[in-house]
């Protein structure tokens, strides 16, 4: 079994800093930087599970929701992977989208 600890650090780390950004900032592009990756991330998982289904896209809930959908689509990935290359990406990919959100 995979150990996924790295991803769902990542994931609830950048989600924290998101729950504690200001509403301008989330505003700026925090918000959107993050739902980006929730719906990748979800569309990862979505494929590894189903690869024949096309993958749903994740809805935008709003600024004030996107930390939770970022950690509920992680948490989904992680679940799935089997594989260290998946996770190093996905690890990769929560920390550049963090970079990017600036928080």
């Amino acid at each position: 079994m995979l150990d996924t600890t790295p991803l769902t650090q990542a994931v609830d780390h950048f989600a924290d800093r998101l729950r504690a950004a200001p509403q301008s900032r989330l505003q700026r592009s925090a918000a959107a930087e993050a739902l980006g990756l929730a719906k990748e991330l979800a569309r990862r998982a979505q494929l590894l599970e189903d690869p024949s289904a096309e993958p749903r896209d994740m809805p935008d809930a709003g600024m004030f929701a996107v930390a939770d959908q970022i950690t509920v689509a992680a948490h989904d990935l992680a679940v799935v992977l089997s594989d260290e290359e998946e996770l190093a990406q996905a690890v990769t990919l929560v920390q550049e989208a963090q970079q990017r959100a600036g928080v």
